[in-house]
């Protein structure tokens, strides 16, 4: 009979689908940090976990586990190395939340030109009078270049052509792969692609340095605005403050930061041009029931012989281990 561990706060739908199983025994533990969870890791077969760090030492620890599914897409919290030197497969959910966080950009890219804050400061705090700069833009006909054109990028370019937005997508590993079928043609060079761009929204995992730093803020049309739902660190923040202050940069929002939650003293929350949330992109209560339901199902179908390995993320990892094994 595995034993589950969840390690954070789970919509019901989650924990009810464990209720209804048979067989299956689980701790849930609400707190979002390492340590809450490290009392119950040696007697775990199995582990759901949220947003909190999986370290090595944690691996080490449980001893017994031999699944670990996140409750998301992304785990740069998780020690994928570890893992893989025990041969535990990491798994992620399924397209659950793509549509909440292509909303999201959405939202974001059209606070951003109708200049939502100080709109909103013009009415409760005045002046009335700020109406008259005329400082809100439209997104009709305006350029949107997605950096990323997987499941969220997608939805998105959808939305934005709903908007009469003219819409490129740059990403090089569906370029190499095969670029889909439709309206969105492939930007290969991206320097050249974020020159004529009027909007920018990143939809890419983190890399090793900021995919829009310095040199590419300054490559931009003067005006731009930049969106990012994905993960900190993909934009500059320091690079993006600058541009903000001299109006190379019109506008921002930002759903991931470098660090989270940003400092109170962080210079970006300085700026009423920009639009900040709390990491909230994927998180409405829809995609919060699928993630809970979808992230305890991969576990249940580890168990049960018939987990989706297009879900594994480190499956080429674990494969070359048992190659070497034999």
């Amino acid at each position: 009979m595995p034993h589950i561990l969840i390690a954070g706060k789970l919509h019901p739908a989650g924990l009810a689908l464990l209720d209804a199983t048979a067989g299956v025994t689980y701790t849930h533990v609400e707190e979002i940090s390492e340590d809450s969870y490290q009392p119950y890791l040696e007697q775990a077969d199995g582990m759901v976990i949220r947003t909190q760090p999986m370290t090595a030492a944690s691996v080490a620890k449980a001893a017994r586990v031999k699944i670990v599914s996140r409750h998301g897409v992304g785990y740069d919290a998780v020690d994928v190395a570890a893992l893989n030197a025990r041969g535990i497969p990491l798994c992620i959910v399924g397209d659950v939340n793509s549509v909440s966080v292509a909303e999201h950009a959405m939202m974001q890219i059209l606070a951003c030109a109708k200049q939502l804050i100080r709109s909103d400061r013009a009415v409760r705090n005045g002046p009335w009078g700020w109406r008259n700069r005329l400082e809100q833009g439209e997104v009709s006909g305006k350029a949107l270049l997605i950096i990323g054109y997987g499941r969220i990028g997608r939805h998105l370019a959808v939305m934005a052509a709903a908007f009469g937005m003219k819409i490129v997508a740059h990403d090089p590993y569906l370029a190499a792969k095969g670029w889909p079928e439709g309206p969105v043609a492939c930007a290969d060079d991206l320097s050249a692609a974020l020159a004529v761009a009027d909007f920018v929204s990143v939809h890419i995992p983190k890399a090793d340095r900021p995919i829009i730093g310095a040199a590419e803020i300054a490559s931009m049309k003067r005006g731009a605005i930049i969106v990012n739902t994905a993960r900190g660190g993909i934009v500059d923040e320091a690079a993006l403050c600058d541009a903000l202050r001299s109006g190379q940069i019109a506008a921002a929002a930002l759903d991931v930061f470098d660090a989270e939650p940003p400092s109170a003293d962080h210079p970006l929350l300085a700026f009423d041009q920009v639009i900040l949330t709390p990491h909230t992109a994927g998180l409405t209560a829809e995609a919060a029931e699928r993630m809970a339901v979808s992230s305890v199902q991969n576990v249940l179908d580890f168990f049960a012989g018939k987990l989706d390995p297009a879900l594994v993320v480190n499956a080429a990892a674990l494969r070359g281990a048992k190659e070497l094994v034999k």
